[in-house]
């Protein structure tokens, strides 16, 4: 067996830039707590406005994120991705040999992609991302191979760019016999897209994990009638109400799971977090409402650092917390 979770996604550097005030993000038409794809004359535009603000590097794009989160826990896993012949290239492919992730990276012609993620001081992050090479993953890239021995399958939401890599990368999955699970990604990716994201949820998608925003941009409805409308599409749905805690819905039960309380510092990385404590409940067949308990532990440390990743300290406590967490139940 290759591993338990393999991730697809949009390899991307994130650069973390924290904002005095959110007057900048005005001036570069960037709709507060939205994901904007720009161009590299773009991307430079943004580079040049925000440099003299406080900036840290990481290796990210959503599904990395979840993966790393996943590998953190103990999980084996896999991800891939494309990346440039660079330096920033480099840098993501070390980051995921280091949290001992099975890297399956094709090179592009482009430079690697970035996002720059701009955190206003409510935590609210805006994103102007340049996918550069990442968008040159094609459906013919992919192999059987690639997902052969792996349980589940997570891919995010931000690659509907591309409408035939995530279709040809759903089918390969299924006939290896994988489960799928489906982050939304953002309420203007699913506006934008949303024919085709209902399409491959009734076909292919197991779980479906969704914010307020994309769930609503998804049905039209309010959170608790938002989870009943996406589970009658798929196995799990789940859909994460920041302080409010998660709904989780399967089999025509519905799971309210509290939050975790956090002092919240950047929100960058808070649902990815949240998909690979519950996507760890569920390869350790835990019940579905301390999955969402994992989760929530999960995404209230990840809001406590700036930027998607954290150190061994705090996930040495996410262990300890976790484990609690089991054994009360």
């Amino acid at each position: 067996m290759n591993g338990e979770v393999i991730g697809l996604g949009n390899a991307l550097v994130d650069l973390l830039t924290s904002l005095e005030n959110d007057h900048l993000l005005s001036v570069l038409g960037l709709p507060k707590g939205s994901m904007q794809l720009v161009d590299e004359e773009a991307m430079e535009r943004v580079l040049k406005a925000t440099s003299g603000l406080k900036r840290t590097r990481a290796s990210g794009g959503s599904a990395a994120n979840t993966i790393n989160g996943l590998a953190m826990l103990g999980v084996k896993t896999g991800y891939i991705g494309k990346v440039g012949r660079d330096e920033t290239g480099t840098f993501f492919k070390n980051d995921l040999i280091k949290s001992q992730i099975n890297p399956i990276l094709l090179e592009g012609n482009a430079p690697s992609g970035v996002a720059i993620a701009l955190i206003s001081k409510d935590s609210e992050r805006t994103f102007a991302t340049y996918l550069g090479a990442a968008i040159e993953l094609l459906p013919s890239d992919l192999t059987k191979e690639m997902f052969h021995g792996y349980k589940y399958f997570h891919i995010e939401g931000y690659l509907v760019q591309n409408q035939g890599l995530v279709r040809r990368s759903m089918e390969l999955a299924k006939a290896e016999g994988l489960k799928i699970t489906l982050d939304l990604a953002s309420y203007n990716v699913v506006e934008g897209n949303l024919s085709f994201l209902k399409d491959v949820v009734e076909k292919y998608v197991d779980i479906v994990f969704a914010n307020e925003e994309e769930a609503k941009a998804y049905t039209g409805m309010e959170p608790a009638d938002a989870v009943v409308e996406i589970s009658n599409s798929c196995e799990i749905a789940v859909v994460k109400v920041g302080k409010n805690g998660s709904y989780i819905r399967a089999n025509g039960i519905t799971h309210k799971v509290e939050a975790v309380e956090a002092k919240t510092i950047d929100s960058t990385g808070a649902g990815d977090l949240y998909a690979a404590g519950f996507i760890y409940g569920l390869l350790k067949s835990y019940p579905l409402d301390i999955c969402g308990t994992i989760g929530s532990i999960l995404a209230a440390n990840v809001i406590e650092v700036l930027g998607p990743k954290m150190d061994d300290v705090r996930w040495a406590d996410i262990h300890h917390l976790v484990k609690r967490a089991v054994e009360k139940r």
